[in-house]
């Protein structure tokens, strides 16, 4: 809760001075906005007006820094960050500095203190360590830079993960990162590791040539193995892939819930729900069910049935600290690392055909333009009438249905894609972004290599099961919203002012305008990329604006979603694979009195903690998942180097060109170097380098040919040479004085800046 304000007494025209304001903030380093302010200084009615006034200029002034609908100083800590240990002040205190700073807008990093623990199971952090810790107030006056470590993240050890390469008397570690360099071994310091093993080597020194040299610490698993290929990536990322031998005797002891076992349960077996995933899904934790709505006309009633997680994983169990230490399931193209046992995951609460299974289910109506018009939540025991696959679903509304998706069509089918008519006009009224960014998928042999690279059919079947888990998203989040319950909402921010900045040039050399609104909406982007649909510009203005857009998070304050264009929306539909679905389960639970299992008091005021966790945990499982990718695909493409290929240029930096192959979908790069024998100008705004020379320029999206010439399997790494000519450009004017020449310039021929 946010300190009383004790400093009232200047004000101007009823409100607080700007030094009142900026000094409440800084004794109050948890998230703090206008209504928190508004309490603390006593302001109500028009008085709020002329506050939100204020606060807008000082914004606009830069004395305050906003995030989302939270206010704080330029440069000052606040709330939970994640920190990294760097080293100890002159006292013996820890030290460290914020991993997620913008030193360009607010200048360079602060060093932080680190505050003694505290408590009876404190949490002790050392050099080296990244941590979770809540920022405190300072003893003075201005930015907070004390904090008190609230969790452990990760140990970084000094250590290198690699493959052990035997070659003769000579032994080699060669690293799966891409700037490492490679480490010597020796017969003593191997211990039990053989040549193609995955180990991790602790560094000793550094020899004569520069090499260092280390001694093997850990044998992680051979190379040999189908699956090495996603070992590394879990190794490298630190991500928890076995499971305790206590969550797995807690998992074997659960018992299915059965029909009458508990009165709790409404009995919704006879609702003839269906599951539709994937062909290959192993689990299966949505049913869906639609029918015309009888007292409105062109409406329909949409029911969306989710596995009842919450029933088996109570909080405070060690399933349930299993889950929250992993955050969600991570997903390889050769495997799975789930955040919950199979036991659970893909047994009890897998919605199979015909079995019964638990469930917290959502009802709502919706008028015939689409408009939800109303909805209700129940804890049910259902039974899915069928599993159908997104394929075997699309042929029968098709009409090329087969065995069950036939038997279906009438009573389940037609009235789900009638009633995803219906939704398609309220998401048209919605318009949120749309973008095109097609997916690509890895079809393995037995051995775990890549067969081949496909890009699977969008179906409206995929449309329809997103839309439904939506609005069964915003009605979670509705709900808990209504009755005052905690959660954790998936929010995503509106573009930064630079980022907007910078898109608004570019567009700008495309005679393409986008509005200087401070309300932009995700309908302005859709008007832009409706601007180059069917161009050959489509696909580089694609990029941009993807570009441009925040990444989206778990947070316990709402912002709303910038993306979707709502203003609530809770992740409520895969508690098998997400924890913060499983906190909406259990925070439903509580607010609507359905039963055993509900949030805790503990976990409501942890949740600004849980919500940082599992955003961290979203993102080392998406580059852990994008690691491997790399890693299977240039192991493909390394039989074909020599070989040329058709791409197009997703990055420019100063250091050369990043290139997206067309048919597989492999990124590689093509070094300055080997772009042209002359020199080339870097231009960040346009996104592109040009040859002073010849003009010819470069640039991102345009459409090239390559050659490979590199592969590197264990990093993930390709190398390409440019054989195709750029597009005509603009001379650089070399006649110029030396002083007026631009300075970003680059020497094909030795591959270095000028």
């Amino acid at each position: 809760m946010a300190r009383r304000a004790t400093d009232q007494t200047s004000k101007t025209g009823g409100l607080p001075t700007r030094e009142a304001i900026l000094r409440f903030i800084s004794e109050n380093p948890a998230a703090i906005g206008k209504r928190q302010i508004a309490r603390a200084f006593g302001i109500k009615g028009a008085g709020r007006i002329e506050l939100k006034a204020l606060l807008a200029d000082m914004a606009d002034e830069g004395q305050l820094a906003k995030n989302g609908k939270h206010l704080k100083r330029p440069g000052e800590l606040s709330g939970v960050v994640v920190l990294d240990i760097t080293g100890r002040d002159g006292d013996g205190g820890l030290t460290a500095r914020p991993v997620d700073w913008d030193e360009a807008a607010n200048g360079k990093a602060p060093v932080v203190s680190i505050r003694q623990p505290r408590g009876s199971k404190p949490v002790v952090a050392g050099v080296g360590d990244r941590v979770l810790a809540k920022a405190e107030t300072s003893t003075g006056r201005g930015p907070c830079f004390g904090a008190r470590v609230l969790k452990l993240l990760d140990k970084r050890k000094d250590a290198v993960l690699g493959v052990v390469r035997i070659s003769g008397s000579e032994i080699r570690l060669e690293p799966v990162q891409k700037r490492q360099e490679e480490v010597i071994l020796t017969q003593q310091s191997l211990g039990l590791a053989k040549d193609g093993d995955l180990v991790e080597v602790q560094i000793t020194r550094i020899g004569r040539q520069g090499l260092k040299h280390g001694n093997v610490i850990a044998v992680l698993g051979s190379l040999k193995s189908e699956k090495a290929v996603s070992m590394i990536a879990i190794h490298a990322n630190g991500i928890p892939h076995i499971f305790p031998d206590a969550v797995m005797a807690e998992a074997q002891k659960a018992v299915p819930l059965k029909a009458g076992d508990k009165q709790i349960h409404e009995d919704w077996r006879t609702l003839p729900l269906v599951t539709i995933d994937p062909a290959d899904a192993k689990d299966h934790d949505d049913a869906i069910h639609a029918v015309a709505d009888a007292d409105n006309a062109g409406g329909h009633v949409v029911s969306v049935a989710i596995a009842d997680v919450s029933w088996y994983v109570r909080p405070g169990s060690a399933l349930d600290f299993e889950a929250l230490k992993r955050g969600n399931s991570v997903y390889f193209p050769d495997r799975v690392v789930p955040m919950l046992p199979e036991r659970i995951s893909n047994d009890l609460c897998s919605l199979r055909q015909d079995e019964d299974r638990p469930a917290l289910a959502v009802k709502m109506w919706f008028a015939a333009d689409g408009r939800k018009i109303r909805h209700s939540f129940h804890r049910v025991l259902m039974r899915s009438h069928a599993k159908l696959s997104y394929t075997a679903a699309q042929a029968a509304i098709d009409g090329n249905g087969e065995g069950r998706a036939k038997e279906m069509l009438t009573d389940g089918l037609e009235p789900l894609w009638a009633a995803y008519a219906c939704l398609k006009r309220g998401r048209s009224a919605r318009a949120p972004l749309e973008l095109d960014l097609p997916e690509r998928k890895l079809l393995l042999k037995p051995d775990g290599t890549v067969e081949r690279v496909m890009v699977p059919q969008r179906l409206d079947a995929h449309k329809l099961v997103e839309e439904f888990m939506i609005q069964a998203n915003v009605a979670a989040a509705e709900t808990l919203e209504a009755n005052k319950q905690a959660l954790v909402y998936r929010v995503h921010d509106a573009p930064s002012m630079d980022k907007l900045e910078s898109l608004r040039e570019f567009l700008k050399s495309l005679s393409i305008s986008l509005a200087r609104s401070g309300n932009l909406r995700a309908a302005q982007f859709n008007s832009i990329l409706a601007q180059v649909a069917g161009t050959d510009r489509e696909v580089l203005v694609n990029q941009v604006v993807l570009r441009s857009q925040s990444q989206a998070e778990y947070a316990p304050a709402n912002i709303g979603h910038f993306g979707l264009n709502l203003l609530r929306y809770a992740h409520f539909t895969s508690p098998i694979r997400r924890y913060a679905d499983l906190i909406v389960h259990r925070a439903l639970v509580s607010a609507l009195g359905l039963g055993a299992g509900g949030i805790t008091s503990e976990h409501e005021t942890m949740l600004d903690v849980i919500a940082k966790d599992i955003s961290l945990a979203e993102r080392r499982a998406m580059q852990a998942e994008r690691e491997t990718v790399d890693r299977l695909i240039a192991g493909f493409m390394s039989e074909k180097i020599g070989e040329r290929f058709w791409g197009r240029i997703n990055g420019v930096t100063r250091a050369g060109l990043f290139v997206t192959l067309s048919d597989t979908g492999a990124d590689g790069f093509v070094p300055i170097s080997l772009i042209g024998d002359e020199y080339f100008r870097y231009d960040q705004s346009q996104h592109s380098v040009t040859g002073d020379d010849s003009g010819t320029c470069y640039q991102m999206g345009q459409k090239v040919e390559v050659k490979l010439v590199e592969a590197a399997p264990l990093a993930g790494a390709l190398r390409f040479e440019m054989t195709s000519a750029g597009e005509p450009g603009k001379r650089s004017m070399r006649s110029r004085p030396a002083n007026q020449r631009p300075t970003n310039r680059f020497s094909a021929r030795r591959g270095s800046r000028r």
